[in-house]
């Protein structure tokens, strides 16, 4: 029995080292929460599409001239946001998604695709100081497992975690956000967002084993501005987002492969098509990793959609004149 065991866990790590096991793809859960607290009684509506591109493999700093592997996440986002009072808020974040994969080696095509309902993330979120320039919040919440973490391939064979809807374990996430903005110019805002997930195990995996995605600590600094184009507000940003991830573990046992640390720049740009609907676009593109083994990791990312606002007051007295 012990050998049996022992040879299953060894079939998992070989997969997962020839899969190249990448801990930057699926859902982009905490790349998209975080809405702001507006006045008591707002609503907020984020409809999303995010693509992440990952044809870029890497052995720790250095890039390999190797572009057998290619993955690509297409998601559907839903941002809900509710403001209870003028202070407290809650967020809930659904997804949809559609992973695909396609290793090209020794004239052979390996491609692999899951797709269905991801994993969903509810926060509340206070807000502890509100100056008229600068304001922080807190909040806390987890990420409910959704999402199938039971697909299998044509063979019938158990897709590996990373590649799978859901992650079939409850995280538990903390977030602390700040903002001020200038006296000389009050619609020029400087930001910042820590996000921490505390990811949970998923027990289920292949019957009996336990698969624990690495913790993970995402950083942003922010630098957005409105400008009046016409009779419409544009809002352009930048931003440098800093993520570190550890290992995976089965079994409490880490895996090769997984983890690392990644800095994006992340150019923004946003328009108001009325008081109420504004639809941005970002692109995302990595300026450093270091990731620990052999991971395909990310090309590009974008994201684009829209964001309605109900039940609000006119902002159009920020605008610059």
């Amino acid at each position: 029995m012990k050998l049996l065991y022992s040879f299953v866990i060894a079939i998992i790590v070989l997969q997962s080292s020839y899969s190249q096991t990448c801990c930057s793809g699926g859902v982009p859960l905490s790349n998209n929460i975080g809405l702001p607290i507006l006045e008591k009684g707002s609503i907020q509506l984020g409809i999303f599409y995010d693509y992440n591109h990952l044809n870029t493999l890497q052995r720790g700093i250095d890039k390999l001239d190797d572009a057998s592997r290619i993955r690509i996440t297409h998601s559907t986002l839903l941002n809900l946001g509710y403001s209870i009072t003028d202070n407290f808020s809650v967020e809930g974040l659904f997804t949809w998604v559609n992973q695909r994969r396609r290793i090209n080696q020794f004239g052979n095509s390996n491609f692999e695709q899951t797709y269905g309902a991801g994993d969903a993330i509810l926060i509340g979120k206070y807000r502890l100081l509100n100056t008229g320039l600068s304001e922080w919040s807190l909040g806390f919440g987890f990420k409910a497992p959704l999402g199938s973490t039971t697909k299998v391939n044509s063979q019938g064979f158990l897709i590996v975690a990373d590649l799978q809807p859901g992650s079939g374990a409850f995280d538990y996430i903390l977030m602390s956000s700040y903002s001020t903005t200038f006296r000389f110019r009050r619609s020029l805002t400087a930001s910042s967002r820590l996000i921490y997930r505390m990811t949970g195990e998923n027990d289920g995996y292949l019957g009996s084993s336990i698969y624990e995605f690495g913790d993970e600590l995402q950083f942003f600094l922010t630098l957005s501005d409105q400008f009046l184009v016409g009779r419409s507000i544009v809002s352009p940003s930048l931003s440098l987002k800093y993520r570190n991830v550890v290992k995976d573990r089965i079994n409490q046992v880490e895996l090769e492969n997984t983890g690392g640390n990644w800095l994006f720049l992340i150019p923004n740009f946003g328009i108001n098509l009325s008081p109420s609907v504004t639809f941005s676009t970002n692109i995302e593109v990595p300026i450093y990793a270091n990731v620990k083994g052999t991971q395909l990791t990310p090309t590009f990312r974008v994201n684009t959609g829209f964001s309605i606002t109900l039940n609000t007051k006119n902002n159009l007295n920020k605008i610059i004149q």
